[in-house]
């Protein structure tokens, strides 16, 4: 299986594979990834219907270029039906939540592998986004961003608080979001996660504080469950024409002081040297795939 960069998602909503109202219109929401969910939004007798709806929706999501992943869910009896009817051509990764440690994810990388084998796809197409939902898991983080089908991972959330006794919140979250960042950082995976109250879904402002405060800390792309978020994170985790204009003069401008023999200079008010040049690049590098994906 070879080693592939991350995907450039900014935004990822969840769409429940059984609702058809949302299913019509998540196309048209603007999300750089869908996410067909098996788990929270399905009760447990509607879970095979579910699993059965997963071809069909895939087509219909993705008509406007958004990739698609699937929540599957956690007790291994549903993980393993979720696994069979999830992965396809057409589903670019799997989430899996409440993941405990790296044998977790081998155990469902197999089946994923298994489950590729036998439909004659690329070993290794379907990639992991994972969920941290336990505070167990924690001391693992480092070598589960380290698994080869990762592509992303998130620390926190309702579950999280819950298992540690807490008010999910940026204070309550901060440490442990922080420690993921940087296990994604090292691993080269995106960065999951903002620094907001996510289950307020009508306060906006305080929706794009959140984020903006978790693209500050680092953090590259976030999911929500509302069509609403779905343009504020995109611009918040994305760039402005005004910041790409300003990254391209920057680079022009280092690129004139390294042809004299300078390692920094002077630009717009502020002393550059590579660690801003390196920003920049990244910044760039992430915009040209949001245009060629429309």
């Amino acid at each position: 299986m070879t080693s592939r960069p991350p995907p450039n998602w900014r935004s990822l909503m969840f769409v429940p594979v059984l609702a058809e109202r949302f299913i019509a219109k998540a196309h048209t929401r603007g999300a750089d990834a869908l996410i067909l969910d098996l788990e929270d939004s399905i009760i447990p007798s509607k879970k095979a219907e579910a699993r059965a709806a997963i071809a069909a929706a895939v087509p219909r999501v993705s008509q406007n270029g958004a990739d698609v992943v699937v929540r599957i869910n956690r007790p291994l009896e549903l993980a393993v039906p979720d696994i069979e009817a999830a992965v396809m051509p057409g589903v670019s990764a799997l989430m899996l939540p409440k993941v405990m440690g790296p044998e977790h994810v081998r155990l469902l990388a197999e089946l994923v592998t298994e489950r590729e084998r036998q439909l004659g796809m690329e070993i290794g197409h379907t990639r992991f986004l994972v969920l941290i939902e336990t505070v167990a898991a924690l001391p693992n983080l480092f070598a589960i961003a380290a698994e080869p089908r990762m592509a992303g991972m998130s620390v926190g959330g309702e579950d999280f608080a819950t298992d540690m006794g807490a008010t999910p919140s940026a204070d309550s979250m901060y440490v442990f979001a922080m420690q993921g960042l940087a296990a994604c950082r090292a691993a080269g995976i995106l960065p999951m996660g903002s620094m907001g109250q996510l289950a307020k879904i009508d306060d906006l402002d305080s929706y794009r504080a959140g984020l903006k405060r978790g693209r500050e800390l680092g953090f590259t792309t976030a999911s929500c469950i509302h069509p609403a978020h779905v343009p504020i994170i995109n611009e918040e985790y994305g760039a402005s024409d005004a910041e790409i204009d300003r990254a391209r003069r920057l680079l022009a401008a280092f690129e004139v002081a390294k042809a004299n023999g300078e390692g920094a200079v002077a630009f717009e008010g502020s002393m550059v040297d590579l660690p801003i040049v390196i920003r920049a690049e990244r910044l760039l590098a992430r915009a040209a795939s949001w245009k060629k994906s429309g």
